[in-house]
């Protein structure tokens, strides 16, 4: 969300002003570099609730479900209450952070309780798409939350996409985040093998991207595997591993079985043990390597 949030302040629906609180404090990068840019004031503010008291749409976009609860109901949190009266009433409340669809109805019911609109909006996209502002928002809930918000959409995504009641965006998302994980362990595995065949993976990544089966995506992570190069993280392994196992449990839910998904997610876990967390989610294949 820190990336995202360097360009809302170009968004004109926030002119001239765009409060930010943030767990690791980045926010005041944000704010200096509005300024340098002159793009209009920036506050910073200690608290969720103090940004609350003082915004008309809080966005939240945080590492996980725990988290994106906690921040709502925790101490000096969005929905504390100042002099009894809730400061949520008649405010927008914009769920960013990629979670699981009861989660996000939990919040929703929070929000609306004390008078809010609450829309849940999930970003599709990559660390470099996300810096140029070229995202896929894929939103559900309040409709008119979601009009609202649309300069904001187009300050850090190219489309933003209302697919109905909540819960319906953090589904979409998961799909889509569950496809790309599989798709990823499959091409790894795949690099894996050509290796062990004594093919060059360097021979194998130039005729895949000549194939029907190359993506952005997975042209881009096979890149990675060919150069070793994981450091720079696009996406993290733990997310990826994260979003899988959602699915899983949503999978459960309605009785749908996953096998593919459910092995993927084996993959990202064994990677995860090494201590991959903070790596791209492209090191999957060195754990597979071995």
């Amino acid at each position: 969300m820190f990336t995202c949030a360097k360009n809302i302040p170009h968004s004109s629906r926030f002119y001239p002003s765009c409060l930010t609180w943030n767990l690791l404090f980045q926010c005041d990068e944000i704010k200096a570099q509005a300024d340098a840019n002159q793009l209009g004031l920036v506050q910073t503010y200690q608290t969720p609730c103090d940004v609350v008291q003082n915004s008309d749409v809080i966005f939240s976009c945080l590492a996980d479900p725990r988290s994106a609860k906690e921040v709502v109901i925790g101490n000096c949190g969005v929905i504390h209450q100042a002099d009894g009266c809730s400061a949520l009433a008649g405010k927008g409340y914009v769920e960013m952070t990629s979670i699981d669809p009861d989660t996000s109805k939990d919040i929703c019911n929070i929000i609306e309780s004390k008078g809010g609109r609450y829309l849940e909006a999930q970003m599709q996209g990559s660390k470099k798409q996300a810096e140029e502002g070229s995202l896929i928002i894929l939103a559900a809930g309040d409709k008119s939350l979601f009009d609202d918000c649309q300069t904001c959409f187009k300050a850090i995504g190219k489309t933003a996409f209302y697919l109905g009641t909540v819960g319906s965006a953090t589904k979409m998302n998961l799909c889509i985040n569950m496809a790309l994980g599989i798709g990823l362990a499959g091409l790894a595995e795949s690099m894996v093998l050509a290796e062990r065949c004594g093919l060059s993976c360097k021979d194998f990544l130039e005729i895949f991207n000549l194939s029907e089966g190359a993506s952005n995506y997975l042209s881009n992570k096979g890149q990675l595997i060919n150069n070793r190069s994981f450091s720079k993280v696009e996406q993290a392994l733990e997310y990826m591993q994260k979003d899988i196992k959602l699915c899983l449990d949503i999978s459960n839910d309605v009785k749908q079985n996953l096998p593919v998904a459910a092995a993927s997610n084996e993959a990202y876990k064994t990677a995860r043990r090494s201590g991959y967390d903070e790596h791209d989610v492209a090191i999957v294949f060195m754990k597979m390597r071995h």
